[in-house]
Formats: C-alpha cells, sequence, structure tokens
C-alpha cells in the first residue's frame, strides 16, 4: 500500500513539474512591457479598424483571440456541470432550519436586485464600447441571484429557465462563430456583419450579439451554481 501511494506521488509530481516548466516557458514569452513588439503593435494599429470596437480588448478577446473565449466558456460550463454533478450525489445532506435574514438584507434585496441586473446588461451590451463585457456582466448577474438566495427566503431561480437560457446561449455563440467561419471564410467568430459607425451602440459587427450570449449563459450558469449549492445546504 505504501509503495503504491510512494509510486502515485512521484507521478503527480512528475506531471505536476511538466505542467509547471510549460507554464514557464510559455510565459518567458509573453511580450511583457514591450510595446515595440509586433504582436502589440498589430493590435495597437489595425484593432480599430478591423472590429470597430472602440475596447482595444474587446477587439483582441472576441476577435483575433476568439478561440480563447470559446475556451472559457466551455471551461466555465464544464465546472458547472461538475459541481451539480458532485452535488447531486452528495449523501451528506443535513436537514435543518435557516435563520430569516436580516430587515437590512431583505429590503437591500427588493430594492438592489433589479439594479444589479440592470448594471450587469449594461456591461455586457456596451462591451464593445467601454470597459466590461460578457463575462464580468454575467458575474455581475449572478451576484444579483446570489443576494436573493440570502435576502429573500423562499425564491428560487427556475431551474428550467436557467437551463434553457444557459444551453440557447451557448448554442447561439457557437453557431455565430461557424456562421462567421463559413460567411468570413478566414476564423471562427468572423465579424462578417458591417461594423457601423464607431462608437455608436449598434456597431462593431457580430461583437455586441457576442457579448449578449455570453453574459446571458455565463449569468444562467452562475444562478444555476448558486441555487445548487443553496439547495445542497438547506
Amino acid at each position: 500500500m505504501r509503495d503504491i501511494l510512494s509510486f502515485r506521488g512521484f507521478v503527480a509530481l512528475f506531471l505536476l513539474g511538466i505542467i509547471v516548466a510549460g507554464i514557464s516557458s510559455a510565459v518567458g514569452q509573453i511580450p511583457f512591457g514591450q510595446p515595440d513588439s509586433e504582436v502589440g503593435q498589430l493590435y495597437l494599429e489595425n484593432g480599430l479598424q478591423d472590429t470597430g470596437a472602440p475596447n482595444l480588448v474587446t477587439s483582441v478577446v472576441a476577435g483575433y483571440r476568439a478561440l480563447d473565449t470559446l475556451g472559457e466558456v466551455v471551461v466555465l460550463f464544464v465546472a458547472a456541470t461538475g459541481l451539480s454533478a458532485v452535488l447531486a450525489t452528495s449523501k451528506r445532506r443535513v436537514e435543518r432550519e435557516l435563520e430569516d435574514a436580516s430587515l437590512v438584507l431583505k429590503t437591500g434585496c427588493r430594492i438592489f436586485f433589479p439594479l444589479i441586473l440592470l448594471f450587469g446588461a449594461y456591461l455586457f451590451i456596451h462591451g464593445h464600447l467601454t470597459p466590461g463585457g460578457g463575462f464580468q456582466g454575467g458575474a455581475v448577474i449572478g451576484s444579483a441571484f446570489l443576494l436573493v438566495y440570502l435576502g429573500c427566503s423562499g425564491r428560487r431561480v427556475s431551474a428550467d429557465a436557467a437551463g434553457a437560457i444557459e444551453s440557447l446561449s451557448g448554442f447561439g455563440f457557437v453557431f455565430l462563430g461557424l456562421l462567421g467561419l463559413l460567411v468570413g471564410g478566414s476564423y471562427f467568430l468572423s465579424n462578417f456583419l458591417p461594423k457601423g459607425d464607431l462608437y455608436e451602440l449598434i456597431s462593431a459587427g457580430i461583437f455586441p450579439l457576442i457579448y449578449i450570449l455570453i453574459g446571458l449563459k455565463v449569468g444562467s450558469e452562475f444562478a444555476g451554481i448558486v441555487d445548487s449549492m443553496i439547495e445542497e445546504s438547506k
């Protein structure tokens, strides 16, 4: 038994060493603090013209590195699915009566819940114009539902509605990317729609649609995670 544990520990350390070496090598090749790098100059000189988005971060994340964004969406989906599976198969359930929230928390839930939703929607709708985006807006929306569970006892997110929004938004994101690949003809999430007028809300081609879909998907996933954890704690 001790030999087996020693072998597993050796294998774990070996794999960890490979991962650390790979990350160190990759980080060492990132041109930190080098404004004259070819990649940086490419983004700075062509980002606005290629994407029509004043937010250069958006140009990079949802344009030049669109596959990275797809990977982040997949990672979040896998994490949410894994957590739901673990909680669903957990045998450790203790029935207990939860205390009512304080008056301050109840009042704050009723007042701030719609405002937080509005702010989250603003972040991903304007993500191509100002700092923000789908992940940030979705996280804010998820925090709004956390406030509901903490302050408005007895209210829950509809699991069916959250799942439907998550599935439809994820499908829409992948469909939009493949459509861009077919119509644009060069890469996933090609910006095939008209860019419109600079600094206008309806501009930058498909970027507003990307961030709306990501915001809805991330927000519904976070809401589902909070719902699963709250139900498991009861």
